[in-house]
């Protein structure tokens, strides 16, 4: 059975009738059943590696240590790491095995230890985390998650990340729903955004080292919908409302179709075009925000996708 330590926040068995996520699903976990993220208690991991696709105070120029977990809480029609979000790639890895993972990193020179949709382990990881810290781990902790979280869930894990970097999708509830499943997603991102906006003030601030690294923050991250700029406008006055200059805003427009997306039709079969990117951005600098993170043109035709193949984890 996973469990987590006695003095966790999340109690004695987070995982027999499982209420991690905004699904609150109920799922025995520790009995070997499958939540609404397709995982039971035991975390699974497809991938630990450096990565450079992040953002500039991420991924600097040594890389992000990315651990890729299994399993996903939204369902995402154009997701393209489909591969672990709902396929179940990856394997189980303890805790002991987390934490060595973590310091592997450390040792490879990464900025960061960026756990890549992590919190449906959200008690595991976090007792990883503190095993790593005994080890000798000394690197921030960024929490990479899609935004639906629960304020609990950010709570219970603010002593251990740093970095919070959490994308906010949709302002529109019917478009969150037919798109990933989640009506309630504007309302559940924008709890979860304002928690780790009051985690980071308690804890001293944005903090940015000499090398432009961030040491401590949040950066919301929104990925652009070819034919829903409406609602991307929305999402910026939204955030904009929620955290002001408290976040850096990452704008992406690497939206890529997927085979499906593809065969669908429609405006998701295509990509973002230079004018509603550009409408975007000025919007965005109009609202007052004044870091801004963008993607130059061409980004469509990119992999930001790293290969699921298990490196360094087994």
């Amino acid at each position: 059975m996973v469990g987590a330590p006695a003095s966790s926040p999340f109690g004695e068995k987070p995982y027999s009738a499982c209420r991690l996520c905004p699904r609150r699903c109920g799922a025995d976990r520790d009995g070997g059943k499958t939540g609404f993220c397709g995982m039971t208690a035991a975390p699974r991991a497809a991938r630990s590696a450096l990565h450079f696709w992040e953002e500039p105070p991420i991924s600097g120029e040594s890389g992000s240590g990315a651990i890729f977990f299994s399993g996903c809480t939204l369902r995402c029609v154009f997701c393209q790491n489909h591969e672990i979000s709902t396929g179940g790639f990856g394997v189980e890895v303890t805790p002991e095995r987390i934490a060595g993972m973590m310091l592997d990193l450390q040792g490879q020179g990464a900025n960061n230890i960026n756990l890549v949709t992590a919190l449906h382990f959200a008690p595991t990881v976090r007792e990883s985390v503190l095993l790593a810290r005994e080890k000798g781990l000394a690197l921030p902790i960024v929490c990479n998650t899609g935004g639906y979280e629960l304020e609990d869930t950010v709570r219970a894990m603010a002593d251990v990340v740093d970095v919070w970097l959490p994308d906010f999708k949709y302002a529109d509830p019917a478009l969150a729903g037919s798109l990933s499943c989640a009506r309630d997603y504007p309302e559940v991102a924008a709890s979860a955004l304002a928690e780790m906006i009051s985690a980071v003030e308690a804890a001293g601030g944005r903090l940015v080292d000499d090398d432009g690294l961030m040491r401590r923050g949040v950066i919301v991250r929104h990925l652009m919908l070819p034919g829903h700029l409406d609602d991307t406008l929305r999402v910026l006055e939204r955030v904009w409302g929620i955290a002001g200059n408290s976040c850096d805003l990452s704008l992406m427009n690497q939206y890529t179709p997927s085979e499906e997306c593809r065969r669908a039709g429609g405006d998701l079969a295509r990509a973002i075009t230079e004018d509603e990117y550009e409408i975007a951005l000025c919007h965005a600098d109009d609202l007052g925000f004044e870091r801004i993170w963008w993607q130059e043109g061409g980004t469509v035709s990119e992999s930001f996708v790293p290969a699921f193949d298990l490196t360094g984890v087994v």
